[in-house]
């Protein structure tokens, strides 16, 4: 296939692309179970950073671990995806560890984001219950 060829699959213009990448979006969310529970996560987090009004450094933060689960979350899908056309669904030793690697990212972003919001909102959560307490 010819470059000239190439380009006609290529985007049009930055309407096009914005199109495809909200295509792609909506239809993780749709079709993910997972990313359904990352989504109903953050907005209890973002719940919890209002209520609490965190700071300006904290909601960095905050935000930062929550995009890098979901973004996290948009990659794994695109590669079990992927991998589970090429192999036809069929079982491959490479494919699943493919997959698995894949997951196991998911998994660590999940993790930091829970020790980061452990880190951010205990202090907060201590000091609403002394107020309460009291």
């Amino acid at each position: 296939m010819g470059l000239k060829e190439n380009k006609k699959y290529k985007n049009r213009n930055f309407i096009s692309s914005f199109e495809f990448a909200k295509s792609g979006l909506i239809t993780v969310f749709k079709e993910e179970r997972n990313m359904k529970k990352h989504a109903i996560s953050a907005v209890l987090v973002f719940i919890c950073g209002f209520v609490f009004q965190i700071t300006r450094i904290e909601w960095l933060f905050i935000l930062f671990a929550v995009f890098l689960v979901i973004i996290l979350e948009v990659v794994n899908t695109a590669i079990e995806n992927t991998v589970d056309l090429v192999t036809d669904y069929h079982f491959h030793l490479l494919a699943k560890s493919a997959k698995d690697m894949a997951a196991g990212a998911v998994l660590l972003a999940s993790i930091l984001a829970a020790i980061i919001g452990i880190i951010i909102f205990t202090p907060h959560i201590w000091h609403w219950l002394n107020q309460w307490i009291n």
